[in-house]
């Protein structure tokens, strides 16, 4: 039997493990069994195609198995058949070329809206301390805007044209783009200035110091926007990058286009933006699956 030949080989040559070894056939043998099973056992090792193997995994998706599990298995197929060539035990290869599933990306974590009005609206601040009164203006910004941290922390005050109502960010390959900005946000922004110029003395031109007036780094935003994050979300993650995420679905759900959240967001790619269409339409499949009585 081929699988046997193919085990002892592994075993004896490669000195492959006694669970490597027993994985691999129980690999192959899952498949053996697949094929044999069509069209009245007619299929052999030598007969199999690239089309009985893609139907194989398609099988398996339709089971449930995940996609690390698939690709484990196609991968002990491949080799099998590149050992079985090697010694003329078939005249081709089925499995050269045939393409395992992509592993889908995480969907984009995100707050709520209920939550977000919590935090800004009714989880108290003491506005007559800095670090309050900068952690809420922080917040709110990445929230209206979708900056990226590091965006956010190179901001001067020469950034913010009031006049214009926008913010001019410098992104990544120092790409700059113009964030249009509300009014409830101008004022946030307007109030933290002449608080922080009241309280501080800067040292830099940066818009966000610390309370020795310099400009704020990566660690610090991170540790301040983590703190009150979980005041309203046991997420694990809890970083200026989910309220970029929560900023671009929010976004899509109010009716937003999406050329607009790209250009806003300053992704290069459309596909890049895409993600969050999956994130708004599993929300809406929820949403779905809540209120229909036979869903």
């Amino acid at each position: 039997m081929m699988i046997d030949k193919f085990l002892n080989y592994l075993q004896y040559e490669r000195n492959r493990s006694e669970l490597t070894v027993k994985s691999y056939g129980e690999d192959l043998r899952a498949f053996e069994s697949y094929f044999k099973n069509l069209d009245n056992h007619a299929i052999s090792w030598e007969s199999v195609d690239s089309d009985i193997i893609r139907d194989w995994m398609e099988s398996m998706m339709d089971k449930g198995n995940s996609v690390t599990s698939i690709n484990r298995r196609l991968s002990a197929l491949r080799s099998l058949y590149r050992f079985a060539l090697s010694r003329n035990l078939v005249a081709r290869d089925p499995a050269h070329g045939v393409v395992g599933p992509k592993k889908s990306k995480p969907l984009p974590q995100y707050l709520r809206e209920s939550e977000m009005d919590k935090l800004l609206d009714d989880i108290p601040w003491n506005m007559h301390i800095y670090k309050d009164v900068r952690a809420r203006t922080i917040i709110l910004l990445f929230y209206e805007t979708g900056m990226r941290l590091a965006e956010l922390m190179g901001l001067d005050d020469a950034s913010v044209n009031y006049a214009n109502a926008e913010v001019k960010v410098t992104g990544k390959r120092n790409k700059q783009r113009i964030i249009p900005i509300g009014e409830e946000l101008a004022k946030v922004l307007k109030d933290y200035q002449a608080f922080r110029d009241e309280h501080v003395v800067r040292k830099c031109d940066a818009f966000f110091v610390t309370e020795k007036g310099l400009r704020m780094n990566r660690e610090q935003v991170r540790n301040e926007v983590k703190k009150h994050l979980s005041k309203v979300t046991s997420m694990k993650k809890r970083t200026p990058h989910v309220l970029r995420h929560t900023f671009a679905t929010t976004m899509l759900n109010h009716d937003a286009g999406i050329e607009s959240v790209k250009k806003l967001l300053g992704h290069e790619s459309l596909s890049t933006t895409e993600i969050y269409t999956h994130t708004t339409f599993e929300q809406l499949k929820k949403t779905y699956r809540n209120a229909h009585p036979r869903a």
